[in-house]
């Protein structure tokens, strides 16, 4: 089974944003790998989100 080539790219735009890593970098991430830092970024981003709220 082959891997949507535009979620790919989903990934490592979203990726690449956040952390600041080259695309080669993120490219040779492991899926599996690559999903579970997309989440805990994603995670990240919410919680920090839920503190600018609570100061305003």
């Amino acid at each position: 089974m082959t891997y949507p080539a535009e979620d790919t790219w989903d990934e490592v735009s979203y990726l690449a944003y956040h952390l600041h890593w080259d695309i080669d970098r993120l490219v040779d991430l492991e899926h599996d790998d690559r999903l579970m830092l997309v989440a805990k970024v994603a995670d990240l981003n919410r919680r920090a989100w839920e503190g600018v709220k609570q100061l305003a």
